[in-house]
């Protein structure tokens, strides 16, 4: 993770990409969210979806899953050629959360992150304030999921001044 001086508004980082295979989606939602249209094809082809859809949980999870994955590489790759890592973490949850359409059995989703505001926090001083917005996308280029986060990164402080 970049430190919170090292941000722009505008910056945008790929997570990553899932596919939601039929096996994928009914475990997760035999766990998770058991619903039958998740769960079984009969039943989702009679239901207003029309066919095995991904749990919304489901869709969010993956990004969550690409999400780390990514930031622990980029950690490791800074790390290996000797930079420091800023620590981030947590965030303050998810706002505006939108599952715009459904996430049918054999979709691919593109996960974008854009950063939209920065600010120093004013009860950490040690940290920023990063807010983004983050998407989903299918295929087709259709969003089916977005929703807003702020999240505390470490800012790059000045050593402190001997007395």
């Amino acid at each position: 993770m970049s430190f919170f001086e090292e941000l722009l508004v505008g910056d945008v980082v790929m997570t990553g990409r899932h596919t939601f295979t039929p096996e994928s989606i009914k475990a997760f939602a035999r766990r998770f969210d058991p619903q039958r249209f998740h769960m079984d094809e009969e039943e989702a082809a009679r239901s207003h979806f029309g066919a095995l859809c991904a749990s919304g949980w489901h869709t969010a999870a993956a990004w969550m899953r690409l999400l780390v994955d990514a930031r622990r590489a980029a950690e490791e790759a800074a790390r290996a050629r000797g930079e420091a890592v800023a620590a981030s973490g947590p965030a303050l949850g998810l706002r505006n959360l939108k599952w715009l359409r459904p996430v049918y059995a054999g979709e691919t989703i593109d996960y974008r992150t854009e950063i939209t505001a920065l600010r120093v926090s004013g009860s950490k001083p040690r940290f920023g304030l990063m807010t983004t917005l983050t998407t989903g996308v299918n295929q087709d280029g259709a969003t089916v999921i977005s929703f807003e986060s702020t999240t505390f990164v470490e800012r790059r402080l000045p050593p402190a001044k001997a007395s």
